[in-house]
Parts: C-alpha cells; sequence; structure tokens
C-alpha cells in the first residue's frame, strides 16, 4: 500500500494553519467554547431533520456538544491535516481504542507488547463478543478478513521500536488491518501511513496534548485504504472510503459518548501548535540521556563503577542497529526509554532520589517524569523505571540522574521496607 501523498506546507506549518478554514472571528488565539447546546435557524425553510443531517465526515453546523463543538472540530481538522488522514477524537486513549474495536468488531486481534490498557480493553471485548486473541506468530495462520494487527512502536515502557511494514504486509496478505499505535512518536518522528498502517491510533494526552492538563484519544485513517463495518462478522457490506468511514465513527462517538470536553479541545488545538518543537527537543534530549547513561553503564572510572551497583539496563530505540529504523523514524527515537537496576528495591528508591524527574505516571508532558512501573503495570519487570523525557536543558538532567544513582550506590544498606 503506497504511503498518502504529502503535498502543501509542511508540518510545523500544517500544525499552526490546519484549522484555518474554520476560524470565523478575527481572534489569532482561537476562542474558549463552552456551550453544550447551539441553536438552529431562525429560517423555518432551512430546518433540516434528523435524517437529512447525515453522518458528515464535518458537520456543517453544530448541534449538541455529544456529536460537536467548535473546539474539538478546529482541533480534529488540525490533526487531519497535521496526520495525513482524517482524524477523530475522543475523551481518551483508551476510549478511541474501545470505539474501534466497536466498530471493526473483529473476531480476532493479533497483539503482543502493547499498553496494559489495551490488553484490558481487549480482555473486555473477549468476554462481550467473544474475540480471540492472539500472538503476531498466528497471523498467517490464524487471522482472516476484517481481522485486526494491533502494533504499538515505540513500546510502552521500554522506548523499542518495531517494523511497521513488515506487520503491514503480513496483514494485508490475509485481508486484516494494522493499527498502529504511535503515542510515543507522532509527527515528525514517525509516519506509520507510509510504511502501510491502515489506522493510526494516539494517546493524545501525551504529546498532542504536551503539558500534563487534558485527556484525549484520537484514531486516524489512512485515506488510501478501505474500510468495511463487521467485516470479519458479516463481510457483505461495501468497502468505504476513510471519509465516509470517519463520518461513522463520529456518529458512533456521539451514541457511545466518548467525546472531548470544550476545555479539553480547546488545550489540545492550543498545545497541538507547538507539538513538533517540543518532540524534537525531548527526543534529542533522551536520545543524549541515553548515551550518558549507557556510558555509564560500560564504563571503567569511579563514577561508572558505582553507577554499576545500581543501573543494569538501558532500552530505547536509540540503541537498536536494525537499518530499517533509519528510515521509519528519521528525526528521532522518542521520548520515553527504561531503565532497569539490580534490585526491586533500588528500583523503588531510585525516584526518590531525583529533583528534576517527578515521579508520577503518563507521560509527554514539558516536563521529566520517571516512574516505578510496577505501581501502574502489574506485568513489568519489577526493576524497571521508565523515564519521560521533558525539554529542560540536558544537561540539568545527566546531573540530576547521575547524583540519584551514585546517592543510591553510596546507601552501605538497603531499607526494609
Amino acid at each position: 500500500m503506497s504511503a498518502p501523498s504529502q503535498q502543501g506546507p509542511r508540518a510545523a506549518t500544517r500544525a499552526i494553519h490546519g484549522d484555518d478554514h474554520l476560524n470565523e472571528t478575527t481572534d489569532v488565539a482561537p476562542a474558549l467554547h463552552v456551550s453544550t447546546t447551539y441553536r438552529y435557524t431562525n429560517i423555518p425553510e432551512n430546518l433540516k431533520t434528523a435524517a437529512e443531517y447525515g453522518n458528515l465526515a464535518l458537520p456543517e453546523e453544530h448541534i449538541y456538544s455529544r456529536f460537536s463543538i467548535a473546539n474539538t472540530t478546529r482541533l480534529e481538522a488540525t490533526l487531519t491535516s497535521l496526520l495525513s488522514g482524517p482524524a477523530i477524537t475522543y475523551a481518551s486513549g483508551l476510549a478511541s481504542f474501545h470505539a474501534l474495536m466497536t466498530y471493526f468488531n473483529p473476531r480476532r486481534i493479533a497483539i503482543s507488547g502493547a499498553y496494559h490498557g489495551v490488553h484490558d480493553n481487549v480482555t473486555l471485548f473477549q468476554r462481550i463478543t467473544g474475540l480471540e486473541k492472539c500472538s503476531f506468530d498466528d497471523i498467517e495462520t490464524k487471522l482472516g478478513k476484517g481481522d485486526i494487527v494491533h502494533l504499538e512502536t515505540p513500546l510502552n515502557p521500554t522506548g523499542e521500536a518495531y517494523e511497521i511494514k513488515v506487520l503491514a504486509d503480513r496483514a494485508h496478505k490475509v485481508g486484516a488491518l494494522l493499527v498502529v499505535d504511535s503515542t510515543f512518536a507522532p509527527p515528525p518522528l514517525q509516519e506509520p501511513f507510509r510504511w502501510g498502517a491502515d489506522v493510526v491510533m494516539h494517546s493524545g494526552t501525551k504529546y498532542i496534548g504536551g503539558h500534563s492538563d487534558m485527556l484525549c484519544g484520537v484514531l486516524v485513517l489512512n485515506p488510501e485504504s478501505k474500510f468495511v463495518k463487521n467485516a470479519g462478522r458479516v463481510g457483505d457490506e461495501q468497502p468505504l472510503s476513510a471519509k465516509e468511514t470517519a463520518g461513522n465513527l463520529r456518529f458512533e462517538r456521539g451514541i457511545i459518548g466518548g467525546v472531548m470536553g470544550n476545555l479539553e479541545g480547546w488545550l489540545g488545538l492550543r498545545s497541538v501548535r507547538t507539538m513538533g518543537l517540543r518532540l524534537e527537543r525531548a527526543s534529542k534530549n533522551a536520545a543524549e540521556l541515553v548515551r550518558f547513561l549507557v556510558e555509564l553503564l560500560e564504563g571503567e572510572g569511579e563514577e561508572a563503577r558505582q553507577v554499576q551497583k545500581v543501573l543494569r539496563k538501558v532500552t530505547h530505540a536509540s540503541l537498536q542497529r536494525e537499518e530499517w529504523l533509519k528510515e521509519q523514524m528519521p528525526a528521532g527515537f522518542g521520548p520515553v526509554f527504561s531503565i532497569y537496576t539490580k534490585t526491586e528495591n533500588q528500583a523503588r528508591r531510585l525516584p526518590s532520589k531525583v529533583k528534576y524527574f517527578h515521579h508520577a505516571t503518563s507521560l509527554g508532558g514539558v516536563e521529566s517524569l520517571i516512574e516505578w512501573r510496577a505501581m501502574s503495570d502489574e506485568h513489568v519487570d519489577t526493576t524497571l523505571l521508565r523515564i519521560s523525557t521533558g525539554i529542560e536543558d540536558v544537561e540539568d538532567l545527566k546531573e540530576d540522574l547521575k547524583q540519584g544513582l551514585l546517592a543510591l550506590a553510596a546507601e552501605q544498606k538497603e531499607v526494609v521496607v
């Protein structure tokens, strides 16, 4: 499958001007609209019945906030331009995945490592639809028309990357859709449609929001793909275009109710303007921190020897050497990576030894975070700490991590907890 054509302004310009056609005022900064309902026209001849409105890919006018509002409509227009396909927003990343599964209703899903909340959603659909959960090894033998291959890359929480094109080719050979969760690498870091993805998912809470103050989910449809609702269970419907499918997803979103609020839509529109700048800085910071930690892990000086009493392993896409990765992620390898300590107790205590890394879950904000991941994901190695790099000065971040590791190493006895 070919990638959507890249014509017109570049990404940084689309992030600022992708919604210009919806700006009906003289305001430079988008206004915050808080109304939940909108007046109908006073011209009786122009009134429409519900049937006449239909499922439009973009609404002609706002009626009720469960279906569309000014703030999220402008955000979706910007994301549609920036992400190279029709974009639909949701109340959270998991709400977007739930909507995807509800619409396509596959018989089987092939999924490997992915966000634990996505796996929990799959478990929910196993209970209510009989969905069969498979591994990537089962694609050729178990999956068929209308099924889904779900790939998260880079991977949460390790920050490691996987080749999209290989999974796309395998999925399409059996009639399945490839869904790529690209939360950890929005443009300009990664463009999954170039490598054959049919649907791209984002937890917009992370880098699209970028300030740790909003919840958002996004589905983006490849404009060159065709989509069939319930394809794996009905199979007799005509394929629809990405634009038509986006209209259907918006209609179902209104029924399910998984919509963004007015304030969240406004915050998303404000934030997406600077996403490219934030991602570039945070991704460079992460790569530099990873390189710094690996040098300590492999070094021979006294500081290195002390750090090695605590630090066991570092994982990040920047440490991978596969040739395809340079093409898939030419602009950087993502701001998230993981470190592993020698003991669980060290992992528990390291966050208390640093001052510029807040000990908190989530990621993607301008501030750096560190999380003892076992607190929010019961399936991970209990010595793993996930680091989300922000946009602070990288030298300060390096010194902070180093002093935290050295402070932990200097303690002669582990505290019993």
